[in-house]
Parts: structure tokens; C-alpha cells; sequence
């Protein structure tokens, strides 16, 4: 959840890249190896933890992890352990970095020394305290100074081996005195309300008319005195309460001021002890990517959300909001990832791509490299794809996967690297087992395909089919070289990146996943001679198992019914797909009165264009329903005619209701009508589960044979896709984005300006850029920078109306919060510049 902070939302996100450590000390036993994993943690609270790597002492790990951070952390930290079976797992170091360090390091690999850990180090939370010093006189006329010390409440303590049961120790310390007192235990609560006060006598008494306050004989000795909060764990453990944290405060800042409250932060111990050489404990590893957002209410991003969702329809796309967005990011990936997001929170997504997609195919010269580079429309397929077919890979991929890495069958095929005891046949004839089935599984699978992916698929199908005319395979090779190259084979590679593997494969695992999608990748790709595309030798001659003609043709039919679509357009390429066909059992809505007559036996037939029955194969339809005129195909219950198995095709003017043989026919049926019917703009949300009969429907019982349906449709695009989609945030990172290459921005404004009047080569500073119409791309340009410049000042008003109202010691801000500090010095010289 966002942290709101007056009218704005605040998003915190960590996107980490855990590779390896190395150098690390020796087990102090005969063996010297150990079993080592490594934790991801928010101060000290654990997010994630990697697989553990066995016997070694340089462990690669090569894990991915992403969250969403719901709360404030000062810390982002990672502890390498190493495993014990018979105690409890012992802590070989850390690297913590502050939050206020992660843009540092962002996005690059970099190698950290691991720390020296131990408990008075390990400190998190803070603690609300009053201070208040009192002059009292006695009756006798003497005076003397008390300190009361009131400890409200401290927030977010570390939970110590599952439980925290914290206390505070109130101690007030000079150089001659000592003086503590305690409070209550707050059990089970890492959030504890103490609200305890304790007085301590600061001076000692003298005659109130000698002198006050602190002008007295020990003046000195009170400015060494300090008051020291120390926050501890009630523990059972013989080794006594684990440390939490400490406060120091000189009492010298209370001359100022006789009372004060604050918020600080708690501190580590500073007990002296010398920590262990960085070299001593080796290194970690690690890419870090920390993403701050600070989202305005929508109407902020009006101007430039608008710009950026119409860019499917800017004639050139190459001067459209979204197309620049992708020639002034360094990385193309920068660019598609919030572009992909925010385009399928507004249900934009296939236009865009279509538009690009168009542009690049016009560009390509030579079909065999089609969508082969890292273009603005390959990322922004592999980020739909990613997206939206997350689902798709868990149900077609996973259970087999699963099998692989429970079962470490042997399926070496390099006689290089087989062992001892291995047999070559048996290790091949394990591998063509594994490749058949997971062929097998995506061949059989295009039903399940999204329904955003199949969009996508037909408009690059269709593209690449006008532009090259004279290859018959291009339609083919252009899909294949997403769904095979880009989705199924890094999927089958790197389980883990795309959430089928909890954790990076072992060895063995990661070895025969390599051979697998090797395989389907080359079945996949359609090429012309596919043991020549591999280097190997023996993938060559194990690729020889399948080279039969039916693993091209279900290859074919598998890319033609993902690529299919219900638009039905008189001047497309596309030749009518045959998807299904066979006998069934019919009934039309609207007949008078319920017989036997009214259902009869009809040979059905479905393409990508149509849906057809007729009396018997090969006769003339006598029925046809354009795929676009399919509103929703659903199950109809059992209870409207007594009879099993059947489903409604619903139409705009009328239902056709269907019985199909068996159960298993029914769901292949409704599967397919619904996959190639998805597309429909006028699609259905709502619709009646049984039939309109003696003048009413027998579900809601509503009379009108029109009325809204009752139940909501199944199918579509899984729920989980735009729900966790935010629009704005989508938006204020595309600004970020702009903001940051604004000097690109301006470079391409004047690459502009010199195409449109000089018509020369290029200069070679403006030769990166994609710019077709020169007039327009600048009328773009100009919008864009008005837009982000819009949005700058908006956020600078609102980080100094921030710097106006934020106290320093509040709960949000408390005293030791040295981002904040950073950030009121940053303040304070943007103020006296303007001045």
C-alpha cells in the first residue's frame, strides 16, 4: 500500500539481483566448505531469502527479487548464512546499505564487502520521549533541579527469535554517578505504549538566594551528564535480555529549553569491541534498483496521460509521445515497462503495439531478421507477454517443470561432460521424453492463450504477411519469434524469472532445462535446416529425433490459432483457420412451444471467421455466425432442459443453445469459441446460466426476453492483470523518465529543426533518432516538455510547502533520520539560491 502523504500517494519498490559471494571464510572443521544462503532485509525484518547453495565457499546464487515496500526502513539489508542441521544457523556477515545510499548504486553491478555482524549493532525503531527540567524550591528555601523523564511509546522494534516483549532501562549518567530505572514489560508487542515517568535529581540542593539554576558550584559536571534510554527484549535465555537499541542525550540541550519532546530514532551500541577486516568475511555481489514515487491526484497527469494513450493513432507513430519516450531512454526496457503497464490499464495496449509493430516491420529489410533486435516494440511485447501470460506459462509449464526438478533424471548429452556412470542412450531417450511432453504441452495449449497475447499475434502476423508478400513462412516466423523465442524458451531456461521456480535450478536441473529449450527453440523458430543451427554437434544429431514433418505442422497449427482474431476484415491476407468441427445437437431460442422437433442433429464447423452448421459434412451452411456477432459462449444449466453437457452461443438477436456428446467435447468447444470470440468490443459481461422459457428466464426470473444478464461472464483476461495496475503511478514514472532525458529531449527538438531545413546527411549527434516527419515529431516534443515541465513545478511546489511544514523530530521525521537531514540541508540551499 502507498504511504499518503498530504494529497500525494508515496510508492516504494526494490527490484534486486542477488549473484554470488565469494572469499568466504573456511568452516573451522575438516570439511572448511559450508552450506550458505543469503536473506533480503528492511532494517531487520526478513523479505526474502534465497535457495541454499551447498559446499562452497564462492556460492553463486543468481536470484531475482522484487516487492512493493509498505513502510518506512532505514536499512536495506543482506546477511549471508551458513546452515547447521543440529543448532541454529550462524550469521557469517551483512552488507546494509542506507535508504538514503541506494541511488548509488542504482542499477549497476556492484560488489560490497560483508560486515561484521553482532546483537548491539543490529537496531531498528524509535522511541517517543519527553523531557522536562523543573526548578523546585523547598520549604526551607532551598532549590535544587529535577529531570522528568517521560517514555511514551516506541515503534517498530525488531522481533527477536519470534517474539518481542520489549522494556525501556531510564539512566542518568555523569561522570560520578549512575542512576536507572525501569519500566513495565509490554508482552507480545513490538509496538510498546509504556507512558511511564521517572524523576532524577540533576542538582544537588544550595540556597535559592545564592544561585539558580545551573549556576552552582557543579555546573561543569552537569553539561558531562547525559539521560540513556536503553530498549531491551525480556528473555527466558540464560545469556541474558537481547539488546534493542539506545538513545544518548546530553542534558546541555535542555538549557535552551526547559522541556522538549521528539521522536528519535534508537542507535546502535557503541560497546568498543573490534569488528573483523571486511577482507576477512569476504563479499557479496549485488544490483540494486530502489524506485521512489510520488503520485499527484490524476487530474495533474491529465495532459500528459492524454498525449501518451493516443499515440496509436499518430500518423507517423514515430513522432507519437510513446515512440519518443522510447529513442531518448538509454535502455529501451526503461521505456516499455511503465508504457506497457499504463497501456493495458486503459485497454490500449494492442493498438499501440500494432502501430509500432507496423512501423518496424516497414523498416526491415530482410524477413529472416524480422522483430530480431531489441526494439521498442520487441520489450513492449516481452513486458505484455510477461504481464499477461503469467498464468498461461503456470498452467502449461509448471507441472512439468516441477517434475524435472523433483525427479533429476539424468539428460546429458555432451559426451564431454558425462559421468562414470551414466549411459548415453538412457540420458537421450530421457531428454526426447522431456522435450515431446513439453512440446506437447505448448502445441495443445493455444486455447489457453491470453486473449491480449493472440491480439498482439495477429496484428504482427498479419503485418509481416503484407510487407512480405513472396514468403509463405513469414506469417509464422514473426509470431514464433515471441512466443518460442522470447516467452516459452527463456521460461523453460530461467524457471525462477518468470515465477514457475521459487529459486535459480541446481546444477544438473539448470543443465537439462538449457537442452530442453535449446530444442523447443529450434522447433519453434521453423527454419529451414535446423540441425545446422546448432554449434554442438551432438544437440545436431539429437535434434534428428524430430525431424518429422508433424512437428512442423503442429508448430503451424499451434501459431495459427494463437494468431487468429474475429475481426473480420474483407481485405485481410488471412485465409479462414479451421479450429474445430463435428457432429452436435441444437436448439434455436425463440420457438413457441418446447418438443423434440426443436433440437436436431447438425454438423458444426468453427474458423478464425466464422461458426457454421449444416445437416451433414461438406453440405452448404445453413446457418453462418460472423465471430464478431459471438457476444459470449457459456454454460447453460442442466435444469433449463434436462440435458447434460450444454452451452449457449449468445448472439445480439437471439441465444443458439448446443449439446455437445460428452463433458470433455463441451469444455474443448466452449474453450475454443470463447478464445477466438475474446477480441469482440461488444463482448458480454453479465449473462443469463439458463434459458428463456413460457415467457421468463428460470434464473432471475425477469420477464423481458432483452433483459441484462444476471451472472457474470467467465473467461476474458485473468483478474490479477489490470487490477494491480496503477494509471498514475504508470504516468508519474513516464514523467520521471522524460524529466531525467530532458537534454535528450531538446537534442531531438533540434534534430528536428535541422532535418526540416536541411535535407543533407544527417549530423552524427542527431543520427540515433527515429524521425520521420519532422514537423510533427517537433509539435509532439514541444507538448512533452510543456507537459514534464508542468509536472516539475508542481513537485517542487509541493517539496517546499513540505519543507515548511515537516518538524524535524515528528514521528514521520524523528531526530537521527539522516535522509531527512540530507534533505533540509538540500532544502535550505535551494532557498538561499532563490534568494
Amino acid at each position: 500500500m502507498p504511504v499518503q502523504e498530504g494529497g500525494l500517494r508515496v510508492f516504494q519498490s526494490v527490484r534486486i539481483k542477488i549473484g554470488e559471494a565469494k572469499n568466504l571464510p573456511t568452516y573451522p572443521g575438516p570439511n572448511k566448505m559450508r552450506d550458505c544462503y543469503c536473506t533480503v532485509n528492511l532494517d531487520q525484518e526478513e523479505v526474502f531469502r534465497t535457495k541454499i547453495v551447498e559446499k562452497s565457499l564462492c556460492p553463486f546464487y543468481g536470484e531475482d527479487f522484487y516487492c512493493e515496500i509498505p513502510r518506512s526502513f532505514r536499512h536495506l539489508a543482506f546477511y549471508i548464512f551458513d546452515r547447521d542441521v543440529f543448532r541454529r544457523d550462524s550469521i557469517i556477515g551483512k552488507v546494509a546499505i542506507l535508504k538514503e545510499d541506494l541511488q548509488k548504486y542504482h542499477n549497476r553491478d556492484t560488489w560490497f564487502q560483508l560486515q561484521h555482524v553482532d546483537a548491539d549493532s543490529e537496531v531498528q525503531g524509535k522511541v517517543h520521549l519527553e523531557l522536562r527540567l523543573s526548578e523546585v524550591i523547598t520549604d526551607t528555601g532551598v532549590i535544587c533541579h529535577k529531570l522528568a523523564t517521560r517514555v511514551l511509546e516506541c515503534q517498530g522494534l525488531p522481533i527477536v527469535n519470534g517474539q518481542c516483549d520489549p522494556y525501556a532501562t531510564v539512566t542518568l549518567a555523569g561522570p560520578y554517578r549512575s542512576e536507572a530505572k525501569k519500566t513495565k514489560v509490554k508482552k507480545k508487542t513490538n509496538n510498546p505504549q509504556f507512558d511511564e515517568v521517572f524523576y532524577f535529581e540533576v542538582t544537588r540542593p544550595c540556597s535559592y538566594n545564592k544561585k539558580s539554576h545551573f549556576e552552582i558550584e557543579d555546573a561543569d559536571e552537569v553539561d558531562k551528564m547525559e539521560i540513556r534510554i536503553d530498549l531491551r527484549n525480556a528473555s527466558n535465555l540464560k545469556f541474558g535480555d537481547e539488546f534493542l537499541g539506545e538513545l544518548r542525550l546530553p542534558l546541555k540541550f535542555l538549557r535552551q529549553s526547559s522541556s522538549y519532546e521528539a521522536w528519535y530514532f534508537l542507535q546502535p551500541r557503541d560497546n568498543g569491541n573490534k569488528s573483523l577486516k571486511p577482507d576477512d568475511l569476504g563479499s557479496l555481489r549485488l544490483n540494486v534498483v530502489y524506485t521512489e514515487d510520488h503520485v499527484f491526484p490524476s487530474d495533474y497527469y491529465s495532459p500528459l496521460r492524454d498525449l501518451l494513450l493516443k499515440s496509436a493513432d499518430v500518423e507517423p507513430v514515430s513522432a507519437s509521445a510513446a515512440h519518443i519516450l522510447g529513442e531518448v531512454c538509454r535502455e529501451k526496457q526503461e521505456a516499455a515497462i511503465p508504457l506497457v503497464r499504463l497501456f493495458l490499464h486503459y485497454g490500449k495496449i494492442v493498438p499501440f503495439i500494432s502501430a509500432i509493430a507496423n512501423a518496424e516491420v516497414k523498416r526491415t529489410q530482410d524477413p529472416n531478421t524480422i522483430f530480431r533486435g531489441n526494439s521498442l516494440t520487441s520489450k513492449c511485447i516481452d513486458e505484455t507477454m510477461k504481464l499477461a501470460g503469467m498464468h498461461y506459462l503456470q498452467v502449461t509449464l509448471k507441472p512439468i517443470i516441477d517434475e524435472i526438478c523433483q525427479c533429476h533424471k539424468s539428460c546429458e548429452i555432451d559426451p564431454v561432460k558425462l559421468k562414470d556412470a551414466e549411459n548415453l542412450e538412457n540420458n537421450r531417450e530421457n531428454l526426447r521424453q522431456y522435450v515431446d511432453r513439453i512440446f506437447t504441452v505448448i502445441t495443445k495449449s493455444g486455447v489457453s492463450c491470453p486473449t491480449v497475447m493472440c491480439d498482439i499475434f495477429f496484428s504482427l502476423r498479419e503485418s509481416a504477411a503484407i510487407r512480405f508478400q513472396d514468403d509463405p513462412d513469414v506469417r509464422y516466423t514473426a509470431v514464433s519469434s515471441f512466443i518460442f523465442l522470447r516467452f516459452f524458451a527463456p521460461a523453460i531456461l530461467s524457471p525462477n524469472l518468470f515465477h514457475l521456480m521459487p529459486h535459480h535450478p541446481d546444477p544438473q536441473t539448470s543443465r537439462t532445462l538449457t537442452l530442453i529449450s535449446k530444442t523447443i527453440q529450434t522447433l519453434g523458430s521453423l527454419s529451414k535446416s535446423k540441425s545446422a543451427s546448432f554449434k554442438e554437434s551432438y544437440m545436431a544429431s539429437f535434434y534428428d529425433y524430430f525431424n518429422e514433418q508433424k512437428y512442423a505442422d503442429a508448430v503451424k497449427n499451434f501459431l495459427d490459432l494463437i494468431s487468429s482474431s474475429g475481426r473480420r476484415d474483407h481485405k485481410s491476407i488471412e485465409q479462414p483457420i479451421l479450429l474445430k468441427e463435428g457432429f452436435m445437437i441444437k436448439r434455436a431460442q425463440g420457438r413457441k412451444r418446447f418438443g423434440m422437433k426443436n433440437f436436431k442433429k447438425r454438423w458444426f464447423r468453427l474458423t478464425n471467421h466464422e461458426f457454421t452448421y449444416q445437416k451433414s459434412k461438406g453440405d452448404h451452411p445453413l446457418c453462418s455466425i460472423p465471430i464478431e456477432n459471438i457476444l459470449a459462449v457459456e454454460k447453460l444449466e442442466e435444469e433449463s432442459f434436462k440435458m447434460k453437457n450444454m452451452f449457449q452461443v449468445i448472439q445480439p438477436e437471439r441465444v443458439l443453445y448446443i449439446q455437445a456428446n460428452n463433458c470433455v467435447e463441451a469444455k474443448d468447444w466452449i474453450d475454443i469459441l470463447t478464445k477466438v470470440s475474446q477480441c469482440n468490443k461488444k463482448r458480454l459481461t453479465v449473462y443469463h446460466p439458463s434459458a428463456y422459457l413460457n415467457g421468463h428466464w428460470l434464473c432471475c426470473k425477469a420477464t423481458a426476453d432483452n433483459a441484462p444478464g444476471c451472472t457474470p461472464c467467465t473467461g476474458g483476461l485473468p483478474a490479477n492483470i489490470q487490477l494491480d495496475i496503477d494509471g498514475d503511478r504508470e504516468t508519474e514514472r513516464i514523467y520521471s523518465l522524460f524529466n531525467l532525458y530532458m537534454t535528450k529531449l531538446e537534442k531531438m527538438q533540434e534534430a528536428c529543426g535541422s532535418k526540416s531545413v536541411y535535407d543533407g546527411p544527417e549530423q552524427e549527434e542527431y543520427s540515433t533518432f527515429v524521425i520521420d516527419d519532422p514537423q510533427e515529431t517537433y509539435k509532439t516534443l514541444k507538448q512533452i516538455v510543456a507537459s514534464v515541465k508542468n509536472l516539475e513545478q508542481e513537485h517542487a511546489q509541493y517539496k517546499r510547502d513540505k519543507f515548511k511544514k515537516t518538524k524535524y523530530g515528528s514521528q514521520e521525521h524523528p531526530i537521527g533520520d539522516k535522509s531527512f537531514q540530507s534533505y533540509i540541508r538540500q532544502q535550505s540551499e535551494i532557498s538561499a539560491h532563490s534568494i
